[in-house]
């Protein structure tokens, strides 16, 4: 078996992304020597169309997934952590190796589009609220919700969307450094930019954290129909033929682990008895002994093992995986990966083995 590099998790335009177009993120790919890459978006298959024709023109092997945000009721109720380290209960779940072309219909389609339309409309609501603020400081402008959507998104809006439309308006209406360090000042609540004023990520990830998020002038607390149940969730995957994934956040910069994930053993249980035998990381979010530790410990408990690099801020980094200290994968972890890769491969193909997935990417990429 050769084992080629694996990027199981990248966002794209069709949710929110560091790249402009498919075309990019792929191009970066055959740049970087990555073979197989997998589309994650939030809420959204509408990209696998894109994904398919222009994976095939570079011989890349492309993995269908989508990406939700789900509440496990009983996990709130209890304080507990899961995957996101400041809301307990709420449960990042992907899908990974769903069918193409996409079968999902009757009533699980109903409820994708149901939470994807509300995830949309809390944002819209954010937007008001932007506008608000905007005329409090006489900003002289505006933001409008339908230009955000149909000019900047491919239908999926997502608050980063509102921080890159508030960033390009202010870079419009005042062409001065000064001008707009003055006017983020002011919109700030006289608290001045902490970040260059051209770093535009930084930017944007400031506008985000001041006034979108808890305790900013223009949050928005989420409807909770924008939460399906974890169970509904995974239902929704394996009607649309995909494989339940849980994604680990593993350990932060500081070494801590949240509630859910600080016990692998009783985590790796829980995830059983809730119908979910595949597992991802984010790997620059890990140590690379954290990362060896807990990927062998999930794969000898049965479970299927990916590894990507999200790529949804604006902020752009390599294709390549790499460790949080910007190391490369080592080559326990990238058999790890493509191990799990087959697996994905063999799954969305109606196969059954690792050597089918193996087959089915050599076809593809060699």
């Amino acid at each position: 078996m050769d084992i080629v590099d694996v990027n199981a998790h990248l966002h794209t335009p069709y949710s929110f992304s560091a790249f402009d177009s498919v075309s990019q993120a792929l191009d970066m790919a055959v740049k970087e020597g990555v073979k197989v890459v997998g589309i994650n978006d939030f809420y959204s298959m509408d990209g696998y169309r894109e994904w398919s024709v222009e994976c095939n023109a570079r011989h890349l092997f492309p993995l269908f997934n989508i990406e939700f945000i789900s509440l496990s009721t009983e996990d709130q109720a209890g304080g507990v952590r899961v995957n996101d380290p400041n809301n307990p209960g709420r449960t990042y779940l992907s899908g990974k190796g769903l069918a193409y072309p996409v079968i999902l219909k009757g009533e699980e389609a109903r409820k994708l589009a149901e939470v994807r339309a509300e995830s949309n409309a809390q944002v819209e609501r954010m937007c008001g609220k932007l506008n608000v603020l905007l005329d409090s400081v006489k900003a002289g402008f505006g933001l409008s919700f339908s230009e955000i959507r149909d000019n900047l998104t491919r239908g999926s809006v997502r608050e980063r969307h509102l921080a890159k439309a508030l960033r390009l308006a202010v870079e419009s209406r005042y062409p001065s450094d000064s001008d707009r360090l003055s006017f983020y000042e002011k919109l700030f609540g006289g608290k001045p930019l902490a970040v260059p004023v051209h770093d535009v990520a930084a930017v944007e990830n400031e506008i985000r954290g001041r006034l979108l998020k808890a305790g900013g002038a223009a949050f928005v607390p989420e409807d909770p129909k924008a939460f399906l149940p974890v169970e509904t969730v995974r239902d929704i995957i394996l009607a649309a033929g995909g494989i339940p994934t849980y994604p680990f956040l593993a350990d932060n910069a500081k070494g801590e682990f949240t509630d859910f994930e600080e016990d692998l053993q009783k985590c790796a249980d829980t995830l059983k008895k809730r119908g979910i035998r595949s597992c991802e990381f984010i790997t620059t979010r890990n140590s690379v002994g954290v990362l060896e530790s807990y990927a062998s410990y999930l794969l000898d408990e049965g479970f299927t093992v990916t590894f990507g690099s999200e790529h949804n801020t604006p902020v752009m980094e390599p294709v390549k995986l790499r460790t949080r200290d910007f190391g490369d994968l080592t080559g326990k972890l990238k058999k790890i990966n493509y191990i799990g890769a087959c697996k994905v491969a063999a799954h969305q193909n109606g196969l059954e083995s690792v050597e089918d997935g193996d087959a089915l990417i050599c076809g593809t990429v060699m």
